[in-house]
């Protein structure tokens, strides 16, 4: 006896055949996942034996083989008029008697069980084919929201049958190579949840660009979630670190508030309504510390149940304020990828970007500007334009496949232009706010979205290089090969490199990119006189109320998030060293910082940490520190002290470290100061270890300003000076059995240093990401010798 419909307690995975992937997944975890704390709303699936009958019954298969063998796969016009044939064929017909009743008894049931005549419900598409492995058919179908009534809800369901072939679905079909009449659709009927009183959103169980699998990304939007799919709003978003959270530790390692400035609420006859959201609520998160936490507690549940990486939407209900798991799917992009492969970019360029944006697909695009306001412009649109609109939604897919690249003014990492353009492996960056205004028709432009999550626009045709290395061939050295890492958003993707750590995590660029404001101003803000500068302060920090927490917040969760990259390897965290002009170029910068004439062996690294009025910045400094160890389970962070000038100083710092209380961590020391290697016995008394900083080491003993153009031809950290330096206090520290690295630039650039290094038995050598390989097979050939 056919199977009409089937609730979803009653379905398992096994059941994909009959009830398509997104059913089949929710009865899954309805059946084994509920008694593991992880909440799913109920509801029944539309079964494909329904949706052959329903064709059979109308004979509308036959008519849509005929409409379908005249459809012209290189017309836009004939691709419009097959999907609307396809469709009207489709509406015309009528629910065999058998599935209709089967309908309304199931919607029925549904009611009984929730208390109420016409429960609310949410009519979605499930096909067989969709959310498989390397095609995810995600926001293709109609979703159907707040839908309730017998008469509305048969009706959706077979508008939900028509959207298999809506125009974006036939083009999606030929791009995939899915034959598109072989595989059923069934159609889910599920309880609704009152989002519209809450937030609701999507969240991957690794992190969308660098594939990084220690992570959950939890996106988050005020309002029903359709919304952030669309990338009408840039959401909310969090990272949290699973190894530490399964270990107990609230480890939000990353917390970005977006732009929300809209959202969807139900309408009283049905469906969804717009509104804007009141700016004092667009300002704060839309979910709190510890519904991320349950969040990504499920996530983890939910991928290890499955065993592989999750694409998952979920919704707070309003009413009651619990938390709902409403889909879960394959992640289609990264878990298709195989081998090890590095790519590495080098973009050619001094000039300043014209738009910036959250970057998508870790690759490069050029071509010419084609704006599209509405998707009734599309036939505008040729091969090879980059394509510059607000925001897209599923009817653009036709276009954005041919495009060379996508910008677009709103959305996030989830957003519909996000998740497509990474699957079509085209460039991409969303939430530029400008993109539309900034740039013109027929400008060439050049999109860079190889930095981490800066994608950079640049005018005219930018040149750059890629280098592909295979990392499964990449040799062992007895030497270690580390990384210097200072922008956190690089970390992930750097973390693939087979390196034993990180020798040298810079927080000069979260300083200056993340918190922007001088920590000082921060500390002393309800004191400060000038108005003008409490607005900016205020508009930067505008979800602290207590203004040091946006420095401890940001510094923190920028140390995290290279912790968390390359965990549980030891990460080596250079305290600030910014020197005074540096810090003086901060927000409120100038009350504070002086004039300095040579700021190179000024007021920085270790004394300035211990100036009384500075105090109160390293204070802010070491609770960041602490957050990271202590909140966010992070322990594999060591700590290293720049331009320590005496023993007294190295003692001093030493001291106040255990008060601020930073224990169990080991605190090495640069040796970038003649003392450091005139005293290195005594200073291996205080510290655990050294860091040669070849750069400053180099301006001091040849007595050369390295900012001045005129002295650049006298230094040279190649100079016989320097050798016989690094090499007798190699010697001297190798003798007092001290671990000794080097984190300058010099092994990277200067012919014959890395040979140098090897041969004087040097412990580890930091290099950037982009020159690790070349360093390691320079170690692994001197090595051999």
């Amino acid at each position: 006896m056919p199977k009409y419909t089937v609730s979803y307690k009653k379905i398992a995975h096994k059941d994909l055949p009959l009830v398509g992937g997104k059913n089949a997944s929710l009865g899954e975890m309805i059946k084994s996942l509920t008694k593991r704390g992880v909440a799913v709303p109920g509801g029944f699936a539309v079964t494909t034996e329904s949706y052959w009958a329903f064709l059979k019954e109308n004979n509308i298969e036959k008519e849509l083989r005929k409409i379908l063998k005249e459809y012209d796969r290189s017309s836009t016009k004939s691709l419009r008029e097959t999907g609307k044939k396809a469709r009207e064929a489709i509406m015309k017909g009528n629910f065999p008697d058998k599935v209709e009743k089967a309908i309304r008894d199931s919607y029925k049931k549904m009611c009984e069980e929730y208390g109420t005549k016409n429960v609310s419900v949410a009519v979605r598409s499930s096909a067989v084919c969709e959310d498989a492995p390397d095609a995810s058919f995600a926001g293709q179908f109609e979703t159907f929201l707040n839908i309730s009534g017998e008469e509305k809800v048969v009706k959706f369901i077979k508008e939900c049958i028509a959207s298999s072939f809506n125009d974006r679905v036939i083009a999606y079909r030929e791009e995939k190579k899915v034959p598109h009449l072989k595989f059923a659709l069934s159609v889910g009927v599920q309880k609704m949840v009152r989002s519209d009183k809450a937030s609701s959103g999507i969240m991957f169980t690794l992190d969308t660009e660098s594939g990084f699998r220690d992570v959950v990304l939890i996106n988050s939007i005020f309002g029903i979630g359709e919304m952030i799919v669309q990338g009408s709003v840039t959401p909310d978003e969090f990272y949290v670190f699973k190894p530490t959270l399964e270990k107990g530790f609230p480890a939000i390692i990353r917390k970005d508030m977006g732009r929300k400035t809209k959202e969807f609420v139900y309408k009283k006859s049905g469906g969804l309504l717009e509104r804007k959201v009141p700016q004092k609520r667009a300002v704060r998160f839309s979910i709190n510390d510890e519904e991320i936490l349950t969040l990504a507690k499920w996530a983890v549940i939910i991928e290890k149940h499955y065993k592989k990486p999750q694409d998952i939407e979920w919704a707070k209900d309003g009413e009651t304020g619990e938390l709902f798991i409403v889909q879960s799917r394959p992640e289609t992009i990264h878990a298709a990828k195989t081998g090890r492969k590095y790519l590495e970019y080098n973009i050619k360029t001094n000039e300043e970007p014209v738009v910036t944006g959250i970057a998508v697909g870790e690759k490069v695009g050029k071509g010419k500007v084609k704006i599209i306001e509405d998707v009734s412009e599309i036939e505008r649109f040729e091969k090879g334009d980059v394509l510059v609109t607000k925001m897209t939604d599923p009817d653009w897919v036709s276009i954005m496949r041919l495009a060379s690249a996508i910008i677009t003014d709103e959305g996030g990492k989830t957003a519909h232009a996000s998740i497509v353009g990474r699957e079509l492996g085209v460039p991409t960056i969303v939430g530029t706010e400008n993109g539309t205004k900034v740039l013109k028709d027929k400008m060439h432009v050049t999109v860079d979205c190889t930095q981490g999550l800066n994608g950079r626009v640049y005018k005219g045709d930018v040149p750059y290089t890629v280098k592909e290395y295979d990392l499964d061939k990449i040799p062992e050295t007895k030497t270690k090969v580390m990384l210097n890492v200072g922008t956190p958003e690089m970390a992930f993707r750097a973390s693939y490199l087979p390196s034993k750590g990180v020798g040298l995590a810079r927080v000069e660029f979260v300083l200056a990119e993340k918190v922007c404001v001088h920590p000082l101003a921060l500390y002393h803000y309800e004191t400060l006189k000038d108005k003008q500068l409490k607005k900016k302060i205020e508009e930067i920090t505008v979800e602290h109320a207590d203004k040091k927490e946006h420095f401890i917040k940001e510094l923190a969760e920028g140390i995290a998030q290279i912790a968390a990259a390359f965990y549980p390897k030891e990460v080596i965290v250079r305290l600030s060293d910014f020197k005074t002009n540096e810090y003086r170029n901060l927000i409120g910068g100038a009350l504070y910082e002086g004039m300095e004439s040579n700021p190179m062996i000024g007021f920085r690294g270790a004394s300035r940490y211990l100036n009384e009025k500075f105090y109160p910045a390293f204070q802010m400094e070491c609770s960041a520190i602490k957050r990271v160890k202590k909140v966010f389970g992070l322990d594999n962070i060591s700590l290293m002290v720049p331009f320590c000038r005496s023993i007294e100083e190295g003692k001093e710092i030493k001291k106040r470290i255990k008060e601020e209380g930073i224990k169990n961590t080991k605190v090495y020391v640069m040796a970038e100061i003649p003392s450091n290697v005139i005293l290195a016995e005594e200073f291996s008394k205080v510290f655990d270890g050294f860091s040669i900083g070849s750069n400053d080491l180099a301006q001091l003993i040849l007595g050369v300003d390295r900012d001045n153009a005129l002295l650049s031809k006298r230094y040279d950290e190649n100079n016989p000076a320097i050798r016989k330096t690094i090499a007798d206090f190699l010697k001297e520290a190798h003798k007092l059995k001290e671990k000794v690295g080097i984190c300058g630039e010099a092994p990277a650039i200067i012919p014959g240093f890395v040979e140098f290094l090897v041969d004087n038995k040097i412990d580890y050598i930091s290099v950037n990401p982009d020159s690790f390989v070349q360093t390691v097979r320079k170690i692994h050939k001197t090595e051999k010798k």
